[in-house]
């Protein structure tokens, strides 16, 4: 990786949740490697994890649903089937309707990341699409993951 763009991602210890992702044989591309849109695939699979599992969030038929208002990822190590992904996740800033969260991919044992970014998601009513506020239950899951609870 170039000099001029050092690695920002902090240790795995850093981050209250980490989920392990398996690749599949169908990830690898032509060249030998994890494509790089499954890596959003995995911060899309830890971040909803998090919010179905210990939010609550109902993505079938509650009131409130996240969109993707942003999404960033720089890649800093390959990953290839069959590694093991650990997605690393926390929330860098929640506001009443928004959250940030930042993202860092580990391939299993690996104490540096392969991959980190951040991944933006506005709440907004099914029906409407107009921002809403987070549901309580989904904003005291988040809180849980905040790296500073004063953020």
């Amino acid at each position: 990786m170039d000099d001029a763009y050092p690695s920002t991602a902090a240790s795995r210890a850093s981050y209250p949740y980490v989920q392990r992702i398996g690749t599949r044989w169908k990830d690898n591309d032509v060249y030998g490697h994890v494509n790089n849109i499954d890596y959003y695939s995995f911060f899309d699979t830890v971040i909803n994890t998090w919010l179905i599992r210990q939010g609550g969030l109902d993505i079938h038929c509650g009131d409130t649903i996240g969109f993707c208002a942003e999404s960033h990822c720089r890649f800093l190590k390959a990953l290839a089937f069959p590694d093991a992904v650990d997605a690393a996740l926390r929330v860098a800033h929640l506001g009443r309707s928004s959250v940030r969260y930042e993202i860092a991919l580990f391939r299993e044992g690996d104490a540096e990341p392969a991959a980190e970014g951040w991944f933006v998601h506005v709440f907004v009513a099914r029906d409407t699409r107009r921002p809403q506020a987070l549901p309580e239950p989904v904003r005291s899951a988040l809180q849980r993951l905040q790296k500073d609870p004063g953020s």
